[in-house]
């Protein structure tokens, strides 16, 4: 394009500088005149033509070199950025290290206090006399020696925790998952709770276990958390831990900082323990729900309930076994109700409890006839074998979440000697 454009001007300039020529030559100055006329006429255009090329290429030079200049500020003005994003992450990930520090001391001296009033007890345990005359077994030791695995369990750290689906219903999708505590022996035989608290409770041992095992658990929620906040995990407390004035403080300064976890983590309790709460106890709960936690009762067998007060209490859900609640529906009048409403239509109890904000959750679901008619009273959520069973949660979340084994096994030396 530029070869044919500078053709072009060539031309132009030929034809220019020969009408300069003619024109002298036709007013009569000869030929000498018209040859002059048109080398002079060539050459200013020619030299016209280098001043025009020169500034064209001096403009294109300019703009290049502030096309340069603005890709350089650019440039600078990203880099900026770039280092005080990396100087942000640097100060946050020091700021969140000093946090992680200071978390991780907190906890470590909690478990400590909590290994150490267990052991005194087991200490005291370990010391009764051993096997009775005639080669029986004696009780006392039997139950000695299951304690001992269970302080053993929990030195190295063999807590499973198991997690349950709640589904919604009827579409069936996860929307919560019930937590369970296992303990294991060193064969890695499972240890359920109605084995192991039949020999813990008349130790006095009943607090410190479920502490730990709460504490444990609330770890392991915190981590679950940050993949899934959409998901609500329910964590059973008991009336001791919400009453025991060494375990709670530390407890409740622990959850205050970390309230991100209110919206996925629900205390349950059952609905007989509920009732039977004392001041320090429901004191203790409102503590908890100032910090945006909710509550669930389980084991509910009274249907006759004071929803305002629940609702006071922060109470956000209702467990209900299904069969159970399905052998409570009678036909009075030609309409379903509840033996111990009356009153009340049967498909109504769900939607009166909704009005207070508690939800009512259908538990131990173990045939699609219960989810009919579950549904029919509806009920929106379900928990139980059919929609899935206890999953112990993966290996590498329980390595996170375990406490220092080497600390536990320190504190448990020094408080029992030769414990290995």
């Amino acid at each position: 394009m530029r070869r044919l454009t500078l053709a072009l001007l060539c031309g132009a300039y030929l034809c220019l500088s020969l009408i300069v020529a003619l024109s002298l030559w036709r007013n009569g100055g000869g030929w000498s005149a018209a040859v002059a006329g048109f080398i002079g006429a060539l050459g200013f255009c020619l030299a016209l033509q280098g001043l025009i090329s020169r500034w064209v290429e001096a403009d294109a030079t300019r703009q290049e070199l502030a096309a340069v200049r603005e890709a350089n500020r650019i440039l600078v003005n990203q880099l900026e950025r770039i280092d005080a994003r990396v100087t942000e992450v640097v100060e946050t990930f020091a700021d969140d290290a000093v946090r992680r520090s200071e978390e991780l001391s907190s906890e470590v001296h909690i478990l400590e206090d909590l290994v150490q009033r267990m052991s005194a007890r087991l200490d005291e345990r370990i010391m009764m006399p051993g096997p009775a005359a005639g080669g029986r077994v004696d009780p006392r030791q039997q139950s000695g020696a299951l304690l001992e695995t269970v302080r053993s369990a929990l030195a190295e750290n063999r807590v499973d925790l198991y997690l349950q689906p709640v589904v919604g219903l009827p579409q069936r999708r996860t929307v919560f998952y019930e937590s369970f505590s296992r303990l294991r022996d060193d064969t890695g035989r499972v240890l359920m709770p109605a084995e192991y608290l039949a020999v813990a409770e008349p130790e006095g041992l009943v607090t410190a276990i479920d502490n730990l095992l709460l504490f444990r658990c609330v770890q392991i929620v915190r981590r679950l958390a940050k993949q899934d906040r959409k998901v609500g995990i329910f964590c059973n407390i008991s009336t001791l831990s919400l009453a025991d004035e060494t375990f709670f403080p530390s407890f409740l300064d622990m959850l205050s900082e970390n309230r991100d976890l209110a919206g996925a983590l629900i205390f349950e309790l059952g609905q007989g323990a509920f009732d039977a709460r004392g001041a320090v106890e429901a004191r203790n709960m409102g503590k908890l729900a100032e910090l945006g936690f909710r509550f669930s009762l389980d084991k509910v067998t009274d249907f006759d309930l004071d929803l305002q007060d629940l609702n006071r209490s922060d109470v956000k859900f209702l467990k209900v076994a299904a069969q159970p609640m399905l052998d409570e529906l009678v036909d009075l009048d030609g309409r379903l109700v509840l033996r111990s409403l009356p009153d009340l239509a049967a498909e109504d109890f769900a939607a009166l409890a909704r009005r207070y904000g508690v939800e009512v959750i259908a538990e131990k679901v173990e045939s699609e006839r219960q989810v009919v008619d579950i549904l029919e009273l509806d009920i929106r959520y379900g928990q139980g074998h059919l929609f899935g069973e206890p999953r112990p949660i993966r290996d590498a979340v329980i390595a996170e979440a375990d406490p220092p084994a080497d600390f536990i096994r320190g504190a448990l030396r020094r408080r029992v000697g030769g414990w290995p």
